[in-house]
């Protein structure tokens, strides 16, 4: 068996961002974090742990809503979801999420497709989980140039959720609530601190040798390969082959 590819381990890692999580949604255009997901379902089944339930939005097999995003926004005010991701066009070191556009609004050189829920499912969801495959200055910026959802809130306001980490195609970041801003937990194999800091526009929290993302064993890299690329063929046609055919 070949060793694991960068997305493959980018996904064993989300599925253990994600223990102990059993309610997990996942929005549209996300295979990535829907391959996380469904791998900790499976190996939840495979360990005996309790059921893991997962909605994707689009898939029809693998989606416990009935009536898309408005269930969602629903029962996550309800308390019933564990854990979502969130991503945006900007990100910037205080977890602020920008998904409108750039330049300063209404007059927006950039135009992307907007807030949607992301601002109430920040606030709502106690797990969320910040996701960006790509990793560049322009994405990853010192301040956002337009706040579709903010990472922090002041002390007096009700907010069960926010960032908990950030998972980009070069690395994973832990986000510090009390310092409001990011550290770097591992650095993804190929990659190193120079590289990560110089394709960051904010400063980040880091040890002077910062470990590397863990590759999966060798079962959890075949259940990934197997079962949770058929799984996830259903949403993601295209998406896996692509993981077929780096294998």
């Amino acid at each position: 068996m070949n060793g694991a590819t960068n997305r493959e381990i980018m996904i064993c890692a989300i599925a253990d961002l994600l223990r102990g999580s059993r309610n997990i949604a996942v929005g549209a255009s996300s295979p990535i974090p829907a391959a996380g997901a469904m791998l900790l379902r499976a190996l939840a089944e495979k360990e005996g742990e309790r059921p893991v339930r997962i909605s994707v939005l689009g898939s029809v097999r693998n989606n416990f809503f009935t009536n898309g995003s408005a269930e969602l926004f629903d029962c996550a005010a309800q308390g019933r979801i564990d854990a979502f991701f969130l991503s945006g066009g900007q990100i910037d070191g205080q977890g602020n999420i920008n998904l409108v556009g750039v330049g300063d609004y209404p007059q927006t050189k950039v135009r992307w497709p907007g807030s949607f829920g992301s601002a109430f499912l920040y606030y709502l969801v106690p797990k969320v989980i910040l996701f960006r495959e790509d990793h560049t200055p322009r994405i990853f910026v010192d301040k956002v140039d337009f706040i579709s959802a903010p990472g922090t809130s002041e002390a007096e306001t009700f907010r069960k959720g926010g960032p908990a980490a950030l998972m980009t195609g070069k690395a994973l970041f832990h986000f510090d609530k009390d310092k409001a801003r990011f550290a770097l937990q591992s650095v993804h194999p190929g990659h190193d601190l120079v590289e990560i800091e110089a394709a960051t526009g904010f400063t980040f929290d880091h040890d002077e040798n910062p470990p590397t993302t863990p590759s999966p064993d060798v079962q959890t890299l075949a259940m990934l390969r197997g079962r949770v690329v058929d799984e996830l063929s259903e949403t993601y046609p295209d998406f896996a082959d692509q993981m077929r055919a780096a294998a």
